[in-house]
């Protein structure tokens, strides 16, 4: 069940009335909240083997992650052999990066209390060239619940041109959801069809989170030509280098066809890769959890910073992203601020959020208590630390308990955005900026 809003706004005041609704969702029992984990593509592109994803899996374990939740290690491509079985068809792993085979390598995982993902694509062939699944989905999909695969990222290269309508592309990727689900084994299914034909329509009922856009770069909000579309609802090349603002865009319309077992998937977590500054990284994790984006870690974990593992371990935020009733924040309304300007009069009814293009300014969270997690000011609190949004005693309670900082300014260039979130279980948030 989730809930269908409507926001009325009044002076000083958002208003919004929740209504039950039903919602179909893939019916595998996965992903009640977003799927949180690591993945292999951003920091080892194909340069990864058995021992590495152990290490990482008992990093996982070192930096406290799986104990908030980080529990699915993920291969990315690249893990193949150059061919199928010439008997079976079967897909077959490097014998070189995994000489003890896959299900080896999955045990090894589970044996640590963690789950194992692996990755394949609804083409001829992968985006890295090796065997993709087009036409093999049964015998795929058999032989990664054999070797015990518990999450599927199934990408969208070379796939001969079926694509174009929803109906061509819901075809196409629910073959590999029958043949999962008649497996009998839970496996996750990711879709990774970068938004094209609208996976949040056609795919609620077939995957348990899809890709909303082309790859996300470690960029805050630099435009690329080669991330051409500036609305997703009417995208015609979803293309790849989508910073972190324009993907954020993209997910403002499609949050209401988000719920329990279907995420709307905004890409892998760019925190800590170096691309941006630490408060923009405080940015990028606030709103990819605000808006219930599964959380997969794409850094180094067994070399992250201190910053880094100080952003990817906040469980307030956390307590946002995972809370129990799965309703997305949505986006109110968003206008440029210039430097100096005011945030405005903020009531307890309205979460607002000032997204910095400049390189100076830091996120600053607020939120209510809820029988989940409590957030005393909670970046507030942090944030001070590092003399940037004063003491923690600047932080106020207003009323229905809404923390908040007592700041209003932003201290330069910026674009104000509003967010209310849906969820009815008290897991709401409240952000803004200061310098």
């Amino acid at each position: 069940m989730r809930s269908r809003i409507f926001t009325t706004i009044l002076p000083a005041v958002v208003v919004t009335v929740l209504f039950p609704t039903h919602v179909l969702a893939l019916d595998n029992g996965l992903a009640i909240t977003p799927q949180m984990g690591w993945n292999t593509y951003y920091h080892y592109g194909c340069n990864f083997n058995e021992q590495i994803v152990v290490d990482v899996a008992n990093a996982m374990i070192s930096n406290n992650l799986t104990a908030l939740g980080y529990n699915y290690v993920l291969l990315d491509d690249c893990w193949q052999a150059p061919a199928r079985d010439p008997d079976t068809g079967a897909p077959v792993e490097d014998p070189n990066k995994f000489p003890n085979g896959m299900k080896a390598l999955a045990d090894k995982i589970h044996g640590l209390g963690l789950k194992f993902g692996i990755y394949s694509d609804a083409g001829t062939y992968t985006c890295g060239r090796s065997f993709g699944s087009l036409g093999y989905e049964e015998i795929d999909a058999k032989t990664y619940a054999s070797w015990g695969v518990d999450y599927l990222k199934y990408d969208n290269c070379y796939n001969e041109g079926l694509a174009g309508t929803p109906k061509i592309s819901y075809d196409r990727f629910a073959n590999m959801s029958r043949a999962l689900n008649a497996t009998g084994r839970p496996i996750l299914y990711s879709m990774c069809n970068w938004g094209e034909d609208g996976p949040w329509n056609f795919a609620v009922d077939i995957a348990n989170s899809w890709r909303i856009s082309g790859d996300l770069v470690d960029e805050f909000d630099r435009f690329d030509d080669r991330c051409p579309c500036t609305d997703i609802l009417d995208c015609k090349l979803p293309g790849f280098h989508c910073a972190m603002a324009r993907v954020l865009d993209f997910a403002a319309p499609v949050g209401q066809k988000a719920g329990a077992g279907r995420w709307n998937d905004l890409d892998i977590l760019q925190v800590g890769l170096g691309g941006m500054s630490f408060d923009e990284y405080v940015t990028h994790f606030t709103m990819w959890s605000l808006v219930k984006s599964p959380l997969i870690i794409g850094t180094d974990i067994m070399n992250m910073s201190n910053e880094t593992r100080t952003i990817l371990t906040n469980e307030a935020l956390l307590g946002v992203n995972q809370d129990s009733a799965g309703s997305p924040a949505n986006r109110i309304w968003k206008r440029p601020i210039e430097a100096g300007g005011n945030l405005g009069r903020r009531t307890s009814n309205s979460h607002t959020y000032c997204m910095i293009s400049g390189r100076r300014t830091t996120t600053v969270i607020g939120g209510r208590a809820s029988g989940r997690f409590r957030v005393p000011c909670l970046m507030c609190d942090w944030l001070a630390t590092r003399r940037r949004c004063g003491r923690p005693s600047r932080c106020r309670v207003v009323r229905d308990r809404m923390e908040t900082c007592s700041t209003s300014t932003c201290r330069s260039s910026a674009q104000l955005i509003n967010f209310q979130n849906a969820s009815h279980s008290a897991s709401s948030a409240r952000s803004m900026t200061r310098e």
